[in-house]
């Protein structure tokens, strides 16, 4: 929305919006909402299965495979063994991937599919929650502090028994766009030429304006943006329960991470357990206040008319999954959670201990004891006690 040069002005008549843009901007959208939920039957409440079908539709998600999977490299770091992987989805440059197990493990190992969060940081993906052998750079620590607890939590994963998988996918790391002054369809912003900023920095700056032509491209082939991702961590799952040395498959993220996550529980029937972290409310409380702080991938086109984002989130019931609110989160608001709990527990009111709620006093974040948290509730399902392939002590 542009600025008026003559000023604001008074509010519309008969709007009751105050002269406070914040306000009025909530009272617009309300005001739309109303209409468009009396013309467009918005947020029908459709059957755990028929919503992930027409969701899929909806959403366009891609039939992506992992082809040509390649060992680009291999290194240990104490307890842990790890590769850097490499596969095609079938365009654009080549996904690279980091897989971490504990090198004292005897026999396969539940897997866990770990999906980067978004944070405005697109420069890299899989770094921000796993380390190669050269360790974090600067602004992946820094990141890091601010909401994993100063951990890369793929690896204290990984220490306690579980092959973990953590990839990159379009417009992060691997994944990226190169930053040119080229207009049709790369990242450009004023901001990317600041000399004071890191290379990582500028580029992010500019990735963040280039998101609205990644979601135009996408909307224009008949996609989305959150179809593309989907499409590619479908592959990547696929491609970790096809190993030898993995028994089941989970998945879990942060943010933009439990996004994914949420979206790859409900696409793909055989990922056993899902866990979304700090990224769970209602869309009808979003309107207004929260909406610009989101990524594009969260307003997938049409998916309103077939449910609200926690009914997709909940659709997998009765299968295992664990949501996480953070009480202080910035990103959504407190009605919104509460309602979104209410609306998942009811989608598994017939499936008792299935779905766990965890209401964190934290912001928005995957602190040191949410990760302790979902790491034991990825262990109680992904691998019973009487499993073997434990690490050897």
């Amino acid at each position: 929305m542009s600025a008026d040069p003559a000023g604001p002005g008074p509010a519309p008549a008969g709007s009751g919006a105050s002269a406070d843009p914040a306000v009025f901007a909530r009272s617009l959208f309300g005001e739309l909402a109303e209409v468009a939920a009396a013309q467009r039957d918005l947020f029908p409440r459709l059957p755990g299965p028929e919503l992930r079908a027409a969701a899929r539709d909806v959403l366009g998600v891609l039939d992506l495979a992992a082809g040509g999977v390649r060992v680009e490299r291999a290194w240990t770091d104490g307890d842990l063994a790890g590769e850097e992987l490499s596969w095609s989805v079938g365009f654009g440059p080549r996904t690279r991937a980091y897989l971490l197990r504990p090198r004292a493990a005897a026999g396969p190992l539940p897997g866990v599919v770990a999906l980067h969060c978004h944070a405005g940081m697109k420069w890299v993906g899989k770094e921000k929650i796993a380390d190669g052998p050269e360790g974090p750079s600067p602004e992946v620590r820094r990141l890091r502090s601010q909401i994993y607890g100063g951990r890369a939590y793929a690896a204290e994963l990984a220490r306690r028994g579980f092959v973990v998988l953590a990839h990159d996918v379009l417009s992060w790391g691997s994944r990226r766009f190169p930053l040119t002054a080229d207009r049709h369809g790369t990242p450009r912003s004023s901001e990317g030429t600041r000399p004071e900023l890191s290379e990582p920095d500028r580029y992010d700056l500019a990735a963040w304006e280039h998101e609205h032509e990644v979601a135009k491209h996408c909307a224009l082939l008949g996609t989305s943006f959150a179809g593309v991702v989907a499409g590619e961590d479908l592959a990547a799952a696929a491609y970790l329960r096809s190993r030898p040395d993995v028994t089941s498959v989970g998945c879990v993220g942060l943010s933009g991470g439990g996004l994914r996550a949420a979206l790859l529980g409900a696409f793909d029937p055989q990922v056993r357990a899902v866990v979304v972290a700090a990224m769970v409310s209602t869309y009808r409380d979003l309107l207004g206040g929260y909406v610009g702080k989101h990524t594009w991938m969260l307003f997938p086109p049409g998916l309103p008319r077939l449910g609200d984002w926690p009914d997709l989130v909940a659709s997998r019931a009765p299968a295992p999954l664990m949501v996480m609110y953070a009480t202080r989160d910035e990103l959504f608001p407190r009605e919104g959670m509460r309602r979104a709990h209410e609306i998942v527990a009811g989608r598994y009111r017939d499936a008792p201990g299935r779905y766990e709620a965890v209401f964190a006093d934290a912001p928005h974040s995957f602190d040191v004891p949410m990760q302790e948290r979902a790491f034991a509730w990825l262990e109680r399902h992904l691998r019973p006690a009487s499993r073997p392939g434990r690490p050897a002590s």
